[in-house]
């Protein structure tokens, strides 16, 4: 048996920004440190105590930025894409390589049913895959 994930040979991703992965119907969660929400603050040009008290909530033992009360989309979602791209927290660089994805192809193939990039575009190596799973994001 090999001792390589499934995704050895790579996956194909390209975000083709849908946004799906930014807006509800559900309610959950952007997780988000307090170095991420500073950096936001820079990017609106507001108070890092500010952006903590408005823009994000506690959650299970951490913090989330606040969605929209009728969508449930992440409330920088605007009709453009994303309000804060360039500072977006980890959790949304990572996209699509998340754990829970990358369980089995089945769990890959879900996710494709809701984002349209998975499975087109350019191939990521299985070492590329790795580095952004180990909490590197996607460089773009």
């Amino acid at each position: 048996m090999s001792n390589y994930p499934w995704y050895a040979a790579g996956l194909h991703f390209e975000c083709m920004q849908c946004r799906n992965c930014c807006s509800g119907p559900g309610e959950g969660y952007v997780w988000v440190s307090e170095e991420e929400l500073a950096k936001i603050a820079e990017k609106l040009g507001k108070s890092f105590d500010e952006v903590k008290k408005f823009h994000s909530r506690k959650a299970q033992g951490g913090m989330s930025l606040l969605e929209d009360e009728l969508t449930k989309d992440c409330e920088f979602l605007t009709k453009n894409g994303c309000s804060i791209y360039s500072v977006r927290p980890l959790q949304c660089r990572t996209w699509p390589f998340w754990d829970c994805n990358l369980e089995s192809p089945e769990t890959w193939n879900f996710a494709a049913k809701r984002c349209p990039g998975i499975n087109r575009g350019r191939l990521y190596t299985f070492e590329e895959i790795e580095s952004i799973r180990n909490n590197e994001g996607i460089a773009v």
